[in-house]
């Protein structure tokens, strides 16, 4: 497929067939690209929990939902994914890359980063799985862990407390979904984010 047409067909899918599994090849290739994302110092500080068994996905589900949530349609279709990947980022392990020689932050210092990388890198990663997905002929979804439920999260899957899950992607064959209700928001044009040599006021978006 080409690459216009894969960003373009990229969405977010919410419904699954259940009866399709990932082939193993393809998460190797999922997998496969999510590494090839750029990182700050090449330091590559990501880990991907990968949950495919019936009893994993059960967990995840288990140990992520809140208490008391009833299922909705959202949760429905989602729990009906085949296959979970769960991206963390290593804080630590820009902090140690950016003390080595070349690099020369040697105290270590937080506050150095204007952003945090280590976040940023492992969301490219994931983005570059999104994009697989749908060159693969599979829906992805990408969605965040409840801040309540992440230390359950960590315990049940034995995460070593230096790995943030940034969240986590169902990824499957599709299965009739129903829009999204913010598509009606529609899509920013080009013309109202972007600004050339100096940053200009939109009058549409109500920017200053």
């Amino acid at each position: 497929m080409e690459f216009s047409e894969v960003v373009r067909r990229r969405r977010m899918v919410r419904n699954y067939d259940p009866d399709r599994p990932v082939p193993a090849e393809v998460v190797e290739r999922l997998l496969d690209h999510a590494v090839r994302a750029p990182s700050a110092g090449f330091a590559q500080g990501w880990g991907f929990l990968v949950l495919d068994s019936p009893a994993d996905l059960d967990r995840f589900w288990s140990v992520t939902t809140p208490g008391g949530v009833a299922e909705n349609r959202w949760l429905t279709g989602m729990r009906r994914a085949p296959l979970i990947v769960v991206p963390h980022a290593n804080k630590s392990a820009y902090l140690d890359r950016y003390a080595e020689p070349d690099k020369g932050w040697a105290d270590r210092d937080e506050r150095r980063w204007p952003v945090p990388y280590w976040q940023i890198d492992t969301g490219f990663a994931a983005l570059l799985m999104l994009l697989t997905a749908v060159d693969e002929g599979l829906g992805a979804c990408f969605f965040g862990i409840p801040p309540e439920r992440l230390d359950p999260f960590r315990e049940a899957f034995e995460v070593p407390d230096r790995y943030l899950p940034i969240g986590a992607l169902t990824i499957g064959y599709r299965a009739p979904d129903h829009r999204s209700p913010s598509l009606r928001r529609g899509r920013r044009p080009v013309a109202e984010v972007v600004h050339r040599g100096r940053w200009q006021a939109t009058a549409a978006a109500g920017e200053g």
